[in-house]
């Protein structure tokens, strides 16, 4: 923007015939009379008032205003400092100057000239009584020179006027990438489907953008990438496995960046193993072997599949899923049955296209049994009586009726003897004996203070005897 003789709309406008002009040059009337060695008038002092002296041989000059006197202006304004700059604002602030007048300050008039222009414009169109000023509506780009000068009744003083030009900049917003969140793991796409991918992006003014793959540049002929203002997207048509790898967006702002990487893996289904043996046949089993497969499909394999088919019908059968092993013993197989064996590759595109097949049939035969018996020699089990579990001492009260109990090993089956202070009570009603599992109980129906004593179980059988005892003590009720 060049420099007019109107002031531009920096703040409100009024006449211009009343802002008093600020001197840049002494005028050179008086230098020109001076040369001519003509005679000059007296000046014209406070208060009095100087008529033009005629000649003869001129006619009288026009009546000129006097210079003003440098007391009767003010003195120049100190301390012009810059406060902010924005990208469309500055503000200057300035003091007061030393001598304001002898008529007295009127205000300041603030005044821009662009870089490179002759003429001063005023940004306010008469004076004001501030020490701080905004220059507003300002453009990104613009240079000029600033200049502030004090007015009185009598004129304008001197201008303070800033040394280096300002220059109006946009504001930097230094450059930040957001990268989705689904692209900030390994981004995988199968072989043919598209790739879009849009990366927003901040910064002001707007950022240089570039991309590489793998830290090379792009190649235009499969990758294209469209960039507006605050984004920017990597668009492939149909991917191929050559397109894997990491690709980088750099956002660049003068010596501002950011990085970032979104790593790509495109992927197709695997090959087949390469090759599938039947290693051997025994009873109901097969054992298989396998090779992997010459190509995975540019990522890891999930496992195999193996499957089984009968030769009457024909059918296949799953019969391992997603196994990492290149071998595998297949069992539970029919007797009389012929098997045809196959093996898939998986990864995450799914199943290879074709299989691997064995070429051998694994025929299952029924294998004639001979049962060889040999001599049995039986085995004499007998043994003499022995009490695994004697008896234990117990205390009871009158009139409640108890156990005891004890077990024994014995074969033949032993003959049971019970005996209380070695007298034989066998077939009193007063006791009842019982066994289960060579376990033996004799109960004593409600007994007294006189039931009370040692008693004896006694097993007898044709290899011998054992006996045990304990005592019982029966305490008779309290009685109140």
């Amino acid at each position: 923007m060049t420099a007019t003789s109107q002031a531009p709309d920096y703040g409100p406008e009024e006449p211009a015939s009343e802002v008093p002009k600020v001197p840049t040059e002494p005028s050179g009337e008086g230098a020109a009379s001076k040369a001519s060695g003509e005679e000059q008038a007296p000046a014209a002092t406070s208060g009095e008032e100087q008529a033009p002296t005629a000649t003869p041989e001129a006619p009288a000059p026009e009546a000129t205003k006097p210079a003003p006197r440098s007391e009767d202006v003010p003195s120049v304004p100190l301390q012009l400092t810059i406060e902010d700059v924005s990208d469309c604002s500055v503000t200057v602030s300035w003091e007061p100057p030393e001598r304001l007048g002898s008529q007295g300050l009127q205000g300041y008039l603030l005044e821009l000239r662009k870089e490179g222009a002759s003429e001063w414009v005023p940004v306010n169109a008469r004076p004001m009584m501030v020490t701080q000023q905004t220059v507003r509506k300002l453009a990104p780009g613009d240079k000029f020179f600033l200049r502030v000068a004090a007015v009185s009744p009598a004129g304008a003083g001197p201008p303070a006027t800033l040394d280096q030009p300002i220059h109006i900049r946009e504001i930097i917003e230094a450059p930040k990438i957001r990268v989705p969140r689904h692209l900030r793991q390994t981004y995988i796409r199968q072989v043919g489907e598209m790739v879009n991918l849009q990366i927003p992006f901040q910064g002001n003014p707007k950022p240089q953008v570039s991309w590489t793959h793998n830290g090379q540049a792009l190649d235009s002929k499969r990758v294209s990438v469209r960039t507006g203002d605050q984004d920017s997207i990597l668009f492939i048509r149909s991917a191929q496995r050559s397109d894997s790898g990491c690709y980088e967006l750099t956002v660049r702002l003068e010596t501002l960046e950011a990085r970032a990487a979104i790593n790509i893996l495109v992927i197709e289904k695997p090959n087949p193993p390469s090759s599938i043996r039947l290693v051997d046949v025994w009873g109901c089993n097969v054992a298989l072997e396998w090779t992997p497969p010459q190509d995975s499909g540019n990522t890891e394999l999930l496992g195999y599949t193996v499957q089984k088919a009968d030769k009457k019908t024909e059918q296949w059968f799953t019969v391992l899923e997603r196994y990492h092993p290149t071998s595998c013993t297949i069992s539970d197989l029919i007797v009389g049955n012929s098997y045809s064996f196959r093996v898939f590759s998986e990864n995450l595109c799914g199943l290879s296209d074709s299989p691997a097949i064995t070429k051998e049939l694994a025929h299952i035969r029924k294998i004639d049994i001979v049962a060889k018996l040999k001599g049995f020699v039986e085995r004499d089990f007998s043994e003499a009586p022995s009490f695994t579990q004697p008896l234990a001492d117990h205390t009871t009260t009158s009139g409640y009726s108890t156990q005891l109990s004890c077990s024994v090993r014995a074969s033949p089956k032993p003959k049971i003897i019970w005996l209380k202070n070695n007298m034989n009570i066998q077939g009193d009603p007063k006791y009842r004996t019982f066994s289960e599992q060579g376990v033996y109980t004799l109960e004593i129906r409600k007994p007294s203070p006189f039931d009370s004593g040692v008693y004896t179980c006694k097993a007898v059988n044709m290899l011998g005897e054992a006996s045990v005892d304990c005592r019982l003590e029966v305490k008779a009720l309290a009685t109140h």
